[in-house]
């Protein structure tokens, strides 16, 4: 995937091209093309397009004065092409000056390649500048019950959003900010060692030291799954809060983080990608209750598994099963276990047998 600059390069590359002689329907059409591929195209050609305008205000309001002269400040409140060309004006200058100036300004076409080159350089000159103090990109992304999303980020990062989940991303050009406001997600973070990668939720950071690494939120509580490189959590240790130290997370860590503190729970990778089979549609459970594997279920189903007796829930279960199949996890229950299931529109009620 490009990066920003590249993207900028190749917007002003299309730029120039649109401005010159011999555009045609096709040219447009690709131009088309390539505008539809991202949102961070469009975004660099209209802001180079706005840098362009500004230099045509500037080229007018230039017309006129000679080759090699610095106007006096404030000279050109009042367009000195207008000056030139007023009725007055006209009748005081002799018309073979008129014409030869006239000449003059079509003539120098061979130029036109070394402006368009200029004004390229000031609207990429501009559109750093704008980077430096404000949010080079900002956005929400959100997921419906049942549905996952992949989101390729302006930096090279990648997002993957579980089920009813959402982030609101901030790429600046000194920090790249992500507010997980519920569920899940999963980073694969592009190598930036001048701009922190930094998942906050709720009070709690997640900086990410090079790394692939997962965080969940359920309400109050947190889970970060680390996959790759080595990730920091922190805390914010307001007033009245049990203060939590920085804790640093290598790959294979699992880390449950509540009221009272955070538990790191070490193992290799593979059982950490476990935590994450929901990736690729499935959840696998290792001697889990069977009412923690439920309420696992309807994070991504509106048909709901209702487990009505204690003695039902401790049940211990293993293996993989589909999330999008609710059906066959509660059949196989029924098979397999001392358990009878009511069926209603809205949901399945688990009962001791």
């Amino acid at each position: 995937m490009a990066n920003s600059r590249q993207i900028e390069h190749t917007a002003a590359e299309w730029l120039a091209r649109r401005d010159a002689a011999g555009w045609s329907a096709a040219d447009q059409a690709q131009l088309s093309t390539w505008l539809e591929l991202a949102l961070a195209h469009r975004v660099a050609f209209i802001r180079l397009e706005s840098a362009w305008a500004q230099s045509d205000r500037l080229k007018a309001l230039g017309a006129g004065v000679p080759r090699g002269v610095v106007p006096v400040r404030g000279s050109l409140t009042t367009s000195a092409f207008a000056d030139r060309h007023s009725p007055d004006a006209r009748e005081s200058i002799p018309s073979q000056t008129v014409r030869t100036t006239v000449r003059g300004i079509r003539r120098p076409r061979y130029r036109l390649r070394y402006v368009a080159a200029a004004v390229v350089l000031l609207a990429m000159s501009l559109t750093l500048s704008w980077r430096y103090y404000i949010a080079t990109d900002e956005a929400t992304y959100q997921t419906a019950l049942g549905a996952l999303q992949v989101v390729h980020l302006a930096d090279g990062s990648v997002v993957t959003l579980n089920s009813n989940s959402r982030v609101h991303a901030t790429l600046s050009r000194r920090k790249r900010s992500i507010d997980l406001q519920q569920g899940e997600a999963f980073f694969e973070v592009a190598r930036d060692p001048g701009r922190p990668f930094v998942v906050t939720a709720g009070r709690r950071h997640v900086t990410a030291l090079g790394t692939a690494f997962a965080v969940r939120r359920d309400t109050s509580d947190l889970r970060v799954v680390v996959t790759h490189g080595m990730v920091r959590l922190d805390a914010d240790n307001a007033p009245g809060t049990v203060r939590q130290a920085t804790t640093l997370l290598p790959a294979g860590s699992v880390a449950v983080a509540d009221a009272s503190g955070v538990v790191v729970h070490s193992g290799s990778v593979q059982q950490a990608r476990d935590f994450l089979s929901w990736r690729d549609g499935y959840l696998s459970f290792r001697n889990t209750p069977l009412a923690t594997a439920a309420a696992e279920f309807n994070r991504y189903n509106a048909h709901k598994i209702i487990i009505a007796d204690n003695s039902v829930g401790a049940l211990r279960i293993g293996g993989n099963f589909r999330w999008s199949n609710t059906d066959a996890f509660v059949r196989l229950l029924e098979q397999g276990f001392p358990i009878r299931v009511v069926r209603r529109d809205d949901a399945m009620v688990l009962y001791h047998r």
